[in-house]
């Protein structure tokens, strides 16, 4: 019998396979497709204290292994995701999940992680500083160190979730960010956001996006998710969950040799909606194939050997 189970705040996942933000909806979308029950848990889709439309259409354009978004935080408050997202969720999941939440200020931040204070149905808050400051001239609070030790700093001092800072990798140094983060009270990291890319209209050469540029995440990004998870693991002693183009069971035994406790699965979901389901499922036989019983014994085992 192999073990898939990991342990994450105190709390038993009955594997390390989560959905990743804005790839599964509120997870009732998916519901339809298969029992969600078999997931270790869900980060739901971003929100933000206020309702939000998001970016003019077109903001998905297809890539080489992957896409580029920019959809723009489109959601319908968190205040709305508390009280409707979560409770018609909890019908047909019942396990607790994680709340992605943005904003454009420190304030926007602080009173939307306050909104999901005491509710038990919350492992954790993940922190999308993706978002630009408007009031730091447009800069997203991931890019500067300092910035992003003020948000996590003042986040934690209104929040009672447990915090997960979801760190971008368009940055010179995503260690010293994570450090950062560390320092200021955050209680784990998620890597890698998406990169940002661009696509042209060939026969115009106009921007495929209304926004010009978008996030590039999918199988593209993978060996660029594994050495910065690598390299944090090394330098961080809080846990990490790996994401960034993983698509298969093997991906999930990559991501978790370099560091990671738990791993999120993006835009696999979007390619194929039992994306989730068949990694979890295929987990156990890959496992097998080289000799491991237990999933917890191949987390940082990369590290093991004498880097030359």
């Amino acid at each position: 019998m192999i073990n898939l189970s990991v342990e994450l705040f105190g709390e038993k996942l009955s594997n390390p396979v989560i959905p990743a933000s804005g790839t599964f909806g509120y997870g009732k979308e998916f519901a339809t497709a298969y029992d969600l029950t078999i997931l270790g848990s869900i980060s739901l889709k971003g929100c933000t204290i206020e309702a939000r439309y998001g970016n003019e259409l077109p903001r998905i354009a297809e890539c080489p292994m992957g896409m580029l978004n920019a959809i723009g935080l489109q959601n319908p408050s968190a205040e709305s995701v508390l009280k409707e997202e979560i409770p018609a969720l909890r019908t047909i999941y019942g396990k607790k999940v994680i709340v992605n939440v943005g904003g454009h200020s420190f304030e926007d931040y602080e009173k939307a992680v306050a909104v999901f204070n005491g509710c038990e149905d919350v492992l954790a808050i993940e922190l999308n500083v993706s978002c630009p400051n408007v009031k730091g001239g447009g800069m997203a609070f991931g890019l500067d160190k300092d910035i992003l030790s003020e948000v996590v700093s003042r986040v934690k001092k209104v929040s009672d979730r447990k915090i997960i800072v979801k760190l971008s990798p368009n940055v010179t140094d995503i260690v010293a960010n994570a450090k950062a983060a560390q320092d200021a009270g955050a209680d784990a990291l998620s890597l890698i956001n998406t990169l940002v890319g661009m696509r042209l209209d060939a026969r115009t050469g106009k921007p495929i996006l209304s926004t010009k540029t978008g996030g590039y995440s999918g199988a593209g990004v993978f060996p660029i998710a594994i050495r910065m998870v690598y390299d944090v693991y090394k330098n961080v002693s809080i846990p990490i969950i790996g994401m960034g183009g993983i698509m298969s069971a093997r991906d999930v035994i990559e991501m978790m040799s370099a560091g990671a406790k738990a791993v999120m699965v993006g835009t696999a979901n979007l390619i194929n909606p039992f994306a989730c389901k068949e990694i979890i499922e295929n987990l156990p036989k890959e496992l097998e194939s080289i000799g491991v019983k237990d999933i917890n014994d191949i987390i940082g085992r990369a590290h093991r050997w004498i880097e030359m």
